[in-house]
């Protein structure tokens, strides 16, 4: 069941989605060489909880942080703790409010100083075949069409699509039908319709598509254990095309600010 919002609920999710921006900005103004993954956790869940959201993640289905915090070859779920990052690094942060009833959730792929210019092209790839995406989301299109812009666009650079995890229908509950995948054929899938909310983010590796889950039960890394990429923006379909609730521009902001590479 695919629930479409009206404006009035958009305006609603448009804050959730800036509170998660916001919280990202912050994490932007702390992360670095040196610093813990739980270090960076616990500023963000403070953060959210001073500025009357409620983290979304946490707690979900068990899941025991505020923040995904997925280092390297580690594509989603990774759970903060004793982690010191590094040089070299690149890790994604994901985050999610919930607030005004209604959930936002995005997430952004950091480089810890400077990286292999390899790492580096695949951070941009995925980043540019996130936007792929979000313009294929609009009317008289279907799911299938968001899918396969962003597969046709990583893959003609050499890297692969994960295919176990996807994007998401999003509201009043974190994930809503419609699934989002990041691969996928023209013309197939779920209509995009006026009011729907969905949660568009490409999962790419530098390898190959395989991933598997780790111990911990939450995180996921790519099998061949080389680096993954990942950006998540909230869209609605507004007057029959994508407008993007979120944004990263606060925290590339900080970013050029600390004077860091922006991905």
């Amino acid at each position: 069941m695919i629930y479409t919002k009206t404006s009035e609920e958009i305006e609603l999710m448009r804050e959730s989605a800036l509170s998660v921006s916001r919280t990202l900005a912050l994490v932007a103004e702390h992360i670095g060489e040196g610093v813990t993954t739980g270090k960076l956790d616990k500023l963000a869940e403070e953060f959210i909880l001073d500025n009357g959201g409620v983290p979304s993640f946490k707690g979900y289905h068990g899941f025991p942080a505020t923040l995904c915090m997925s280092v390297n070859e580690e594509v989603v779920h990774g759970i903060p703790g004793d982690y010191v990052l590094k040089i070299g690094d690149v890790i994604s942060v994901d985050c999610g409010v919930y607030k005004n009833g209604f959930h936002g959730d995005h997430a952004y792929s950091f480089k810890i100083g400077e990286v292999k210019p390899e790492i580096s092209k695949l951070l941009r790839i995925t980043k540019e075949s996130l936007y792929k995406g979000i313009e294929a989301a609009k009317t008289g299109n279907r799911i299938g069409d968001i899918g396969f812009a962003v597969q046709n666009y990583v893959q003609k650079e050499g890297y692969s699509v994960v295919r176990e995890l996807t994007g998401h229908g999003l509201g009043r509950d974190l994930h809503e039908d419609p699934s989002v995948p990041n691969y996928g054929k023209r013309g197939r899938g779920a209509k995009i319709i006026e009011g729907m909310v969905i949660a568009i983010e490409p999962m790419i590796n530098m390898g190959k598509k395989a991933v598997r889950q780790l111990s911990d039960g939450w995180t996921i890394i790519t099998a061949d254990e080389m680096p993954s990429a990942h950006f998540e923006h909230d869209i609605a379909v507004i007057n029959g095309k994508a407008e993007i609730l979120s944004t990263f521009e606060l925290l590339e902001n900080v970013l050029k600010k600390r004077g860091m590479e922006i991905s």
